[in-house]
């Protein structure tokens, strides 16, 4: 595979195409502290950085779809301040987000110039439609493809292209890829990649967001690295090395008391081979009881699917998954045979898989354990309110009525009605993911808190966090997923914010690094 010429690129001296100066946005906590950036036209720019490092968020600005909280960002010369993302696209800045946009019920011409539909006489005009469609589709390399196809019966990689198509139909001058190959095959990256050389060497500036090192080497001229939401540099591509970029993404070791070894029981869940593509590729590790196990990796690491998989959320998977005292192979198709055989999961998304959100609290805590508040296959209301009541107390849960609709709780207090649901089954292994994503400080804690008492009494535990911080301080020992593959395992003894980041990218190399 031969990297991309540069033949075609602006000179160094070049004025920058984008400038960011001092750039701020904050959530629940500061993710953008006064970032510095610049793009020149004609060059790759690639930004890397660790989960939270801010470089989504800087995208989404870019793109008119955040607004800033403060600092400067000017584009060609004038002042950037995009209101929405069609505004910015107007203004020549389009983002292509890893998550397709394409509207499958529609034909891939009219996906092309949805926004733009041409008109004649108040109908659309589908002779020029097709007409421009198809000059536009040519831009991509996509000149045989009817422009009248239907966009369902096209892959991920014909999609993404359609995609890529419809944002060059306007006046773009600086594209923002974001993990533009995470589900492409390698013919499809070689495509994406000659359409990237078409642009640069038509003056395009390409901003690719990605974590897979081989193909940074291959298609860009510089790197940026974005650490805490802060530029901590930014260097030729040709003359750094993976293992620099990987010191300066983890920067200093970061101050964290390792956890408490606690008692460790019989392995209570035991998984081996999980495979379920693209994602998931080869997951193997073991829990014991009185443990929590961390996964840690990059996003697209394949952490939230490996649980899903596990708890038979998703159908399809191969490999082997052993469970309770003493092990045997359980054959998992479905949630409700999961949760049958003592496994539970929290979801990343609470109000889209965990929650019930329209119905009571009651309801919402005691539905995987309807059985057990029933007689004769009708409910008892009594039951369910008394057993509402102790997870209600347990957990510190604040509402002014068991009944009152779920939706109407603040989001830890949504969290700690999915975790009481499950407390209330007597699930022996917990799959958690994103356990506090959401929350504030206070419910945090509260849920930590919960986590270790119930690893004290014998639950395995394991836990999926975007979060360093949080599973350096909870876990017992970390797992590092890296393109959906296990690659090392660590203790607090051992573990290191660099090495822990060293390992995620392992799976992003074309050999696979031991770590």
């Amino acid at each position: 595979m031969t990297p991309i010429t540069q033949g075609n690129r602006q000179s160094p001296l070049t004025a920058p195409l984008l400038e960011v100066s001092g750039l701020k946005k904050s959530f629940a906590v500061p993710v953008l502290r006064g970032l510095d950036f610049s793009v020149r036209a004609g060059e790759v720019h690639a930004l890397v950085g660790s989960n939270g490092a801010g470089k989504s968020t800087l995208a989404r600005i870019l793109a008119g779809m955040l607004p800033r909280d403060g600092g400067t960002v000017r584009f060609g010369g004038a002042e950037h301040t995009p209101r929405t993302r069609q505004e910015a696209k107007a203004g020549g800045v389009t983002l292509m987000l890893q998550e397709l946009s394409v509207f499958t019920t529609l034909t891939v011409a009219e996906n092309l110039f949805l926004d733009r539909l041409p008109a004649r006489f108040g109908f659309v005009d589908h002779r020029r439609l097709r007409r421009e469609a198809a000059t536009a589709l040519a831009r991509v390399g996509l000149g045989a493809l009817d422009p009248d196809t239907p966009a369902a019966t096209l892959g991920v990689g014909r999609q993404q292209q359609v995609e890529l198509a419809a944002a060059l139909a306007g006046e773009c001058r600086l594209l923002i890829l974001d993990e533009p190959t995470a589900a492409l095959t390698p013919p499809e990256t070689e495509r994406l990649f000659e359409n990237i050389r078409r642009l640069c060497g038509a003056g395009v500036a390409i901003l690719y967001i990605s974590h897979r090192m081989d193909e940074l080497r291959r298609i860009a001229d510089r790197v940026s690295v974005l650490r805490d939401g802060q530029l901590v540099g930014t260097m030729a591509m040709a003359q750094t090395t993976t293992e620099e970029l990987v010191r300066l993404m983890a920067g200093h070791e970061m101050a964290c008391a390792p956890t408490a070894a606690g008692s460790r029981g019989a392995v209570a869940l035991r998984v081996r081979g999980l495979r379920r593509e693209p994602a998931v590729r080869e997951v193997t590790f073991d829990v014991h009881r009185g443990e929590i196990l961390g996964l840690f990796g990059l996003v697209g690491a394949g952490r939230t699917e490996t649980l899903r998989a596990i708890f038979g959320a998703d159908a399809g998977a191969a490999g082997t998954v052993e469970i309770g005292d003493p092990l045997r192979p359980a054959r998992i198709r479905c949630p409700a045979e999961a949760i049958a055989a003592g496994l539970a999961l929290v979801p990343e998304d609470r109000k889209k898989d965990g929650l019930l959100l329209p119905r009571s609290i009651t309801e919402n805590t005691t539905l995987a354990a309807l059985s057990r508040h029933a007689r004769l296959g009708w409910l008892r209301p009594a039951a369910e309110a008394l057993s509402t009541a102790r997870i209600r107390q347990r957990l510190g849960v604040h509402c002014t009525s068991p009944t009152q609709p779920v939706t109407t709780l603040s989001g830890g207090n949504q969290q700690k009605i999915v975790l009481g649901r499950w407390l209330l089954r007597d699930s022996t292994v917990l799959l958690l993911d994103e356990p506090t994503r959401g929350v504030d400080a206070a419910a945090k804690d509260a849920i930590h808190a919960l986590l270790r008492e119930l690893a004290a009494e014998g639950k395995a535990i394991v836990v999926v966090s975007s979060e360093v911080p949080e599973l350096l301080s909870l876990c017992h020992r970390l797992i590092v997923l890296s393109a959906g593959r296990t690659v090392a395992e660590f203790s607090p003894a051992d573990w290191t914010l660099e090495k822990l980041t060293a390992a995620a990218f392992c799976g992003h190399l074309e050999t696979l690094t031991p770590c």
